[in-house]
């Protein structure tokens, strides 16, 4: 990409460390050196946060003038030329502080971080002019036809019109505009820039909040109003209102003149919130995820620089674009996992959204109906406030949960739905209402393996089964990615057609529900067929309208729909993520059930929910079964607060990993070796990470564990520069995991 046009300034002299005017100038680049000192030249004033063409190596780089004293070491003759200054609002300070802070607490490369905060380069680039027409100074002449008359009449002395606005406006043809031009009467200018999104309307009504849905909404719009910092929880069952209570404060926020940000775990899939949201507000928000196209992306970045943008909606990325007043962040379904980024810099988006309304002076907000752990712990311990929404929102009540103990009714020997449900199914699509089946796993069968010598079909890349897809008779890998067909024989034996799936994917239920329910219409709802925010937004309203009369689908399902006609949601496995050895196991199973059981019954019909189980006495189970979450979190906290375990103590892991398999070995051996000790810091490993294979390089992980009073950044910092590694192995610090694969 070529550097983008800069503007020319005046001169600057700011006082510094020697009579040679400089800056330092952080580069989107995960350079551990930080910040790079640049010389001023002449006629060119440059201030923190202005962004500026620096040279690097042979080529030019772009980057952020950055706070903080240049070295006084570094001699002049060393120094290299700002090149240029770019017409861009400059990163303002706190965004500049939220970069620094992100990349110390993860303990990242600042550059790395700031990469984040650039993320649409043709951002800095100004937007072109846009070419249009004004009236000439010329008298027009005494005879002229209808059609020039009208386009004369539509401009105003002064006022600039596209040829195509001018033509649709006079009801012309763009010949009889261009007749003009030609004649003298218009004469070419260039367009004002328009807004690249509409405000919202303040001024529309909304929906008519119920008396503790009013209480909370008041109580969110005094802390925005109050344009301090301060975090509270909303909680409230699934259908209680809490979209339009916390979008009652993003109408305070605009009031207030301030810019809103909205994170949603998967904004891709939210065609029925975006849609609430045009209700309330009239127009649509600026969007942020990674599908957008990358004009769009610039269109937005910098819409968002320039405060044009009142409301933001967005993935986890969304927390480093460059709002100039951000006055209210929301943080909905807090307890997602998708909010935590594995990649790159690892940080968790719900964190750094606390940390970045602190820096902004804002309010944030953490919407859940199963908050985790975390953050009723933040609760009880006073930093965070907390509103409840106890009841569903109108005439719907909470649907009632029933666990199927498979151990009494199993399935008919080679299917997966017990009697009971297939009943409950039969019943349900017989009274006309919908009826919703639920299983958390992709593809026909999570393994393929041999009849004839027990091979199992594996990924050449990782420690992972292949999945079968049948419909598109291929064997993947859901974690590289890699696939290949389905052989028709064995490839350790020989042996011919023994390869035989082994467990139910969703694709299979489909299978048993087509040969079960042959007369429903149905819809299947996962990552492999509903790929982007189109196909959401067709889904939802094929099944809004009734079109659809099974949904059978994975976690997606999971996400916060409203179907009116949907009331028996049915869970095929109910303890598929109770396996292993996951601190959050039990946590995680719990949000992600209760989030599907709450799709049944939000409109008058009541709802019903049937979980086929082999564990029906499990606390999971039986807390879904009372509506009982906040005994089950009490309990999960007092088996974690005595050994110190998260919200009660700090985790932080080391991932080595390396394409040799002994190098990786050595390495996560060496930083054992060298690990830290002392009073309330404890190191668990090296060992085989579970996925210890992964993308074709080998995994270990070592995992700091430590009391919450210990800061564990300056433990790992010192820790890893005892040990100096080959540039071959690579080490991924995780501070606060939240997986263990």
């Amino acid at each position: 990409m070529q550097p983008p046009r800069w503007k020319s300034s005046e001169p600057n002299q700011p006082a510094g460390v020697s009579s040679v005017p400089r800056i330092r100038v952080l580069l989107p680049l995960p350079l551990a050196a930080g910040a790079y000192d640049y010389r001023i030249p002449a006629g060119m004033a440059v201030q923190p946060g202005d962004f500026v063409v620096v040279p690097l190596g042979g080529r030019q780089v772009v980057g952020v003038a950055w706070d903080g004293p240049s070295d006084p070491d570094l001699p002049a003759s060393k120094l290299r030329d700002v090149a240029g200054l770019l017409d861009v609002p400059p990163m303002t300070e706190t965004l500049r502080r939220f970069v620094t802070w992100v990349a110390a607490y993860t303990l990242s490369a600042p550059g790395a971080v700031l990469r984040m905060a650039m993320s649409a380069p043709a951002a800095l680039e100004p937007p072109p002019a846009r070419a249009g027409w004004q009236l000439a100074n010329a008298e027009p002449p005494s005879r002229m036809t209808p059609g020039r008359a009208r386009v004369l009449a539509a401009l105003r002395p002064g006022q600039v019109m596209a040829g195509a606005e001018l033509a649709a406006a006079a009801g012309v043809s763009s010949a009889v505009v261009r007749g003009l031009a030609d004649a003298g009467m218009l004469v070419p200018a260039l367009l004002p820039p328009g807004r690249a999104f509409a405000p919202p309307d303040l001024a529309l009504p909304g929906p008519v909040l119920g008396p503790e849905q009013d209480s909370a909404a008041a109580a969110l719009r005094a802390q925005v109003a109050a344009r301090d910092f301060g975090v509270t929880l909303l909680t409230g069952v699934t259908g209680s209102g809490k979209t339009e209570v916390y979008l009652d404060a993003v109408a305070e926020c605009l009031r207030e003149g301030r810019q809103a940000l909205v994170l949603l775990p998967e904004i891709a899939l939210s065609a029925q919130w975006l849609e609430r949201f045009r209700r309330r507000f009239g127009v649509d928000p600026a969007l942020w995820h990674s599908e957008l196209g990358s004009k769009t992306r610039a269109k937005t970045w910098r819409a968002v620089a320039e405060g044009e943008v009142g409301v933001l909606v967005g993935a986890r990325s969304a927390l480093f674009l460059p709002f100039p007043d951000l006055g209210l962040i929301v943080v909905d379904e807090e307890h997602e996992t998708a909010f935590k980024q594995e990649e790159g810099v690892v940080y968790h988006a719900r964190d750094m959204a606390v940390v970045r309304a602190r820096l902004a002076q804002a309010t944030c907000v953490l919407v859940s109906a199963t908050p985790s752990l975390e953050t009723l712990n933040n609760v009880e311990s006073g930093r965070y406030r907390h509103l409840d929404l106890p009841e569903r929102h109108g005439a719907a009540g909470m649907a009632v949960v029933q666990a199927l103990d498979l151990r009494k009714t199993p399935p008919e020997r080679g299917r997966f739905l017990a009697p009971p449900l297939v009943e409950a199914i039969r019943e349900t699509l017989a009274r006309g209402e919908q009826a919703m089946l639920f299983l958390n796993r992709r593809g026909y069968a999570p393994l393929t393996l041999c009849r004839a010598c027990g091979h199992r079909m594996r990924c050449p890349n990782c420690t992972a089964w292949l999945v079968e897809h049948r419909a598109q008779k291929r064997l993947q890998c859901h974690h590289c990615g890699h696939a290949e067909p389905i052989p028709p024989t064995c490839p350790e034996c020989s042996a011919p057609g023994t390869l035989t799936p082994v467990g139910p994917g969703v694709e299979r239920v489909v299978e048993e529900a087509t040969a079960l329910f042959p007369d429903a219409r149905r819809i299947v709802m996962a990552s492999d067929t509903i790929p982007g925010p189109a196909a959401a937004a067709a889904a939802a309203a094929a099944i809004s309208d009734r079109q659809v009369d099974l949904i059978i689908g994975t976690q997606i399902v999971a996400k916060g729909w409203h179907f009116p006609g949907l009331t028996l949601v049915g869970v095929v496995d109910a303890d598929l993520g109770l396996a292993g050895g996951d601190l959050r196991a039990a946590e995680r199973t719990l949000q992600l059930l209760h989030q599907v059981a709450g799709r049944a019954g939000r409109a008058e019909a009541p709802g019903r929910v049937l979980m086929q189980t082999f564990n029906p006495d499990h606390p999971v189970m039986q807390a879904l079964v009372s509506h009982d979450f906040e005994a089950f979190m009490h309990a999960e906290a007092a088996g974690r607060r005595p050994g110190h375990w998260p919200p009660f103590g700090r985790l932080a892991a080391l991932i080595v990993s390396s394409e040799d398999e002994r190098e990786a070995d050595r390495a996560a051996r060496d930083l054992g070796l060298a690990a830290p000790r002392g009073d309330g810091v404890e190191i668990l490993g090296p060992a085989p990470a579970p996925l210890a294979l992964l993308r074709g390089r080998h995994r270990r992980r070592l995992l700091l564990k430590a009391r919450k009073d210990v800061q564990v950044q300056p433990l790992l910092r010192e820790w890893l520069e005892r040990v100096k590694l080959p540039n071959s192995v690579r080490v991924q610090v995780d501070v606060d995991p939240v997986g263990f694969l």
